[in-house]
């Protein structure tokens, strides 16, 4: 039973969904004033604001398999204030657009990475770039396809924050991301997940 609390505040987080993507489409010069207004009622009384995201390959194991069906949260806007170092995230395969990889963002714009190599020159990330990695520990460094082999990647390619994984209809659980993170996707969680949906799927 999902709280009148709980409730609120997942309102509050739609109605800045649907004023974020409707505002990002306009400002993009995609929609007209009136197309913008569609698309935030469309988005606020029709949409959710997850989508079940089949998870390939072992970078993410043991926490999120090959087989494991995740939900994730949308993000109209990937910035500082939506998406935090700490995060498991789904962005674009900056090697193949048409695929998505789901990875731990590490850095954000502003840090200096400093490289295990001694040869090597420390960098910073630059305005809107991120860092992001694997977490499969037996996999070696050029192994993951993550930064450390295709570099930082701009925020603008990630879409989605994983908040939940179903690796079987008897393990599942929800993803350790950044405090923020899991506060602001806490209620979202409590009203849109639905376990016996992820089961289905994963069987399929």
């Amino acid at each position: 039973m999902v709280s009148l609390s709980t409730w609120f505040r997942y309102i509050a987080h739609k109605v800045d969904y649907s004023v974020s993507l409707g505002w990002k489409n306009y400002k993009g010069g995609n929609i007209s004033d009136k197309e913008a207004r569609d698309m935030i009622w469309k988005n606020f009384f029709q949409g959710r604001m997850t989508y079940l995201h089949w998870n390939k390959g072992e970078e993410m194991a043991p926490a999120i398999d090959g087989k494991a069906v995740t939900l994730v949260r949308k993000l109209p806007t990937a910035d500082p204030t939506r998406v935090f170092v700490g995060d498991v995230v789904v962005l674009k395969d900056p090697e193949k657009p048409d695929n998505y990889l789901v990875r731990r963002l590490t850095a954000i714009e502003g840090y200096e990475m400093v490289s295990t190599d001694e040869n090597d020159e420390p960098f910073t990330l630059e305005k809107d770039q991120c860092w992001v990695v694997a977490e499969n520990e037996k996999l070696k460094a050029k192994e993951a396809n993550d930064s450390r082999t295709f570099g930082p990647v701009q925020m603008t390619d990630i879409v989605g924050r994983v908040i939940y994984c179903l690796r079987s209809a008897v393990d599942h659980g929800r993803v350790q991301n950044s405090y923020f993170g899991m506060r602001k996707d806490t209620p979202v969680l409590e009203v849109e997940l639905d376990v016996d949906e992820m089961a289905k799927s994963h069987k399929t």
